[in-house]
């Protein structure tokens, strides 16, 4: 079988329907992966310490990632030994195809070779990798309704042009179809745009018009759903299977091309074009036209007798489906940013045009990010191993713990470890460092810091301590003369006095210097006032 990374969305998907009180085979059906693959989740989440008597707050980063380490497979490249054997001869396996053989048969041709691989393998590499062996249509029956509140189909539709204010031109308007299963009941979200946000703001306004959350939501294989589309193992976009996960309901992707694994849905699209869309004019836009489809889908398509159930989808879902719903979200939801960066050479990557710092023995490799409004988090091989508060685009945020030994203040332009570290070789050499960063652009001065804390390094804080007091006292501030006076070993030496230059006229205002004396003399006696009178 093909080897694939597992995801933690996966195990947390997996775990959270366990603990919801499905059965094995019901968490299989859900999740989309093997009842063998659930087991070893579940068997591998014990032995860790989940409980199926707790809740869904057990499942945390730190368990998921020790569930994560337990359960992935360690295969170089990401594929089994069976997988590279066919990749070899992939030539001869075309060319057999190519001839009209079946699957089987040219895997029974390539054992003669001695290229023995499962069947499993090779339809799945002769599927995956060369686009053979897809089965023709099948003719389809009518599947029974689920129960009510289960299940809810959803697709895109294209609606026509509509008038965009904002961009002062008609624009392509598509609709989000919301059909339930049981009632019919119907909600239209009208979007320009069909990406993720544009889906999950659909979901929300969806669940709010039908005042709460369906179980199962049976969607078409959409990029904002769906990353990779199978018949039977889609892999779903980690987004919104997050965000499924935070709203509760699972996700059942149909198949590539089959309609008929939506058919209420698929029904309603051309419904939706031409009893709500067709012929009308909304000057207001965007917001005009949605709020006529909202009364549009209470009214007109709420209220009609609908062909197969005979019945008004309205009143089924408030009658015997809104009661079975899940809760309604209460709060708009946080749409994460997911990426996978590369670790540069200076300890960070780039995630939404901000740097975050990672540990040094990550460089070079690849991680996978998830960011919030309020924090990201870092991801290598399933192990949480980063976390940090979300930055604007353009901020940076670094950890000095991440940044390699003697390198951090640097980094960071931590100029008050640097004056600390000077202070602690010597006060004068505390002193001169501080003059050095008297400056209006300090950081520039810190590589001179850095070279005088050298000079301690190599002459010793005594000596260092000695020629920097001189030096003040003056008041020359470079570091070059320090390194001169430490190898001329005239720290020691005391400052020469320069007499005037002979024959220099006194300046003009030059006082005296009996006047800066410190002994004044003798007061005068002060005759006496009244001897005066």
């Amino acid at each position: 079988m093909a080897f694939r990374e597992v995801g933690v969305h996966e195990i947390k998907e997996v775990l959270r329907l366990w603990l919801r009180g499905e059965g094995l085979r019901s968490v299989a059906r859900l999740a989309r992966v093997d009842r063998k693959t659930v087991r070893r989740y579940v068997e591998a989440a014990r032995e860790c310490g989940l409980s199926r008597a707790g809740d869904d707050g057990q499942l945390g980063d730190e368990l998921l990632s020790r569930v994560a380490e337990r359960v992935r497979p360690h295969r170089s490249g990401g594929r089994g030994d069976s997988w590279a054997l066919l990749a070899a001869h992939r030539a001869r396996l075309e060319e057999l195809l190519d001839q009209g053989l079946t699957v089987v048969r040219a895997g029974e041709l390539l054992g003669r070779e001695g290229v023995v691989v499962p069947q499993r393998t090779l339809h799945r590499y002769a599927l995956e990798v060369l686009g053979h062996g897809r089965a023709s249509r099948a003719a389809t029956v009518r599947v029974a309704d689920c129960e009510p509140g289960a299940e809810c189909q959803v697709d895109f539709g294209r609606m026509g042009l509509l008038h965009d204010p904002v961009a002062g031109r008609r624009r392509v308007v598509h609709a989000l179809i919301f059909t339930a299963v049981y009632s019919r009941h119907c909600y239209v979200h009208l979007t320009f745009r069909q990406d993720l946000p544009a889906v999950i703001a659909g979901f929300d306004a969806a669940w709010a018009f039908f005042g709460g959350v369906f179980r199962v939501i049976i969607a078409d294989n959409m990029a904002a759903i769906v990353d990779r589309a199978h018949p039977t193992e889609p892999r779903l976009n980690r987004a919104f299977a997050e965000y499924a996960q935070d709203r509760g309901f699972a996700v059942d992707p149909a198949r590539v091309r089959r309609p008929a694994d939506k058919p209420r849905v698929e029904r309603m699209v051309a419904f939706v074009r031409g009893s709500f869309f067709a012929g009308e004019r909304f000057p207001g836009g965007l917001p005009q036209a949605q709020r006529a489809a909202n009364v549009w889908c209470a009214g007109r398509a709420g209220q009609r007798i609908h062909r197969t159930t005979r019945r008004r989808p309205a009143e089924v879902f408030a009658a015997e489906e809104a009661p079975c719903l899940l809760p309604a979200p209460v709060f708009a939801y946080d749409l994460p940013v997911y990426a996978t960066a590369k670790v540069h050479r200076d300890h960070h990557i780039e995630v939404a045009k901000a740097l975050y710092s990672v540990p040094g023995n990550l460089i070079g490799k690849h991680v996978d990010v998830r960011a919030d409004s309020k924090l990201v988090r870092v991801w290598h091989r399933g192990r949480l191993v980063k976390m940090h508060p979300r930055a604007r685009a353009g901020g940076r945020v670094t950890d000095p713990a991440d940044l390699p030994a003697g390198t951090a203040a640097y980094a960071m332009r931590d100029l008050a470890y640097l004056q600390r570290l000077a202070g602690e070789s010597g006060p004068a050499i505390g002193a001169y460092a501080a003059a050095l960063l008297d400056h209006p652009l300090p950081w520039t001065k810190m590589r001179q810091v850095y070279a005088l804390l050298g000079l301690v390094r190599k002459w010793g804080p005594a000596r260092v301590d000695r020629a920097c007091a001189r030096a003040l006292d003056a008041e020359a501030i470079s570091v070059a003369l320090i390194g001169r006076m430490l190898a001329r070993a005239a720290e020691d030496q005391p400052v020469p006095h320069t007499p005037p230059f002979p024959g220099m006229p006194a300046p003009r205002f030059a006082r005296d210097a009996t006047h800066f004396a410190v002994t004044a003399p003798a007061a005068a006696t002060r005759p006496d006032r009244a001897g005066q009178r």
